[in-house]
């Protein structure tokens, strides 16, 4: 059976451990792997428009670079890889993205340990409310625990 794993960045964060997970994972399935970036930007004056679309041709261009770097460890390896960027409102989306694309088996979390974190924040992410609606897992991947505790 055809597999097929979503790795999720949000506004240019990017946890190298969570590609490391992905691809472990997709070697594992034997799955192709996709990665996307959404990034969190609002279009309600209209005036603005063309500031926006260069703003948005720059980071298009910075983005797919970073991409393309991280990338080549998956391809390296003999993963089947794909890119997208979108840019907007994260939970829209993510949502339509997934729409216009056959079903993802899992979805990877990549951009930080935020969603393992627990209380209010949790619930505040658009991802976690969006989570009850996917038809697959999420799974979130951070830096190891030790790493981010800072010594006393």
């Amino acid at each position: 059976m055809f597999q097929r794993l979503l790795v999720v960045f949000e506004n240019e964060k990017i946890c190298p451990e969570a590609l490391d997970f992905a691809r472990g994972l997709a070697l594992r399935m034997d799955s192709e792997v996709t990665l996307l970036m959404l990034i969190e930007m609002p279009f309600q004056e209209r005036s603005l428009l063309g500031t926006k679309r260069a703003a948005l041709m720059e980071i298009e261009k910075r983005i797919s670079r970073e991409l393309s770097q991280r990338g080549s460890e998956f391809l390296k390896k003999g993963i089947t890889l794909g890119t997208a960027i979108r840019v907007g409102s994260p939970a829209e989306e993510f949502l339509k993205f997934l729409a216009e694309r056959p079903p993802f088996q899992t979805i990877v979390w990549g951009s930080s340990e935020d969603l393992q974190e627990c209380g209010q924040g949790l619930k505040s992410h658009w991802l976690s409310r969006l989570s009850a609606k996917l038809e697959c897992p999420i799974v979130t991947v951070g830096p190891k625990r030790q790493e981010r505790e800072s010594p006393r």
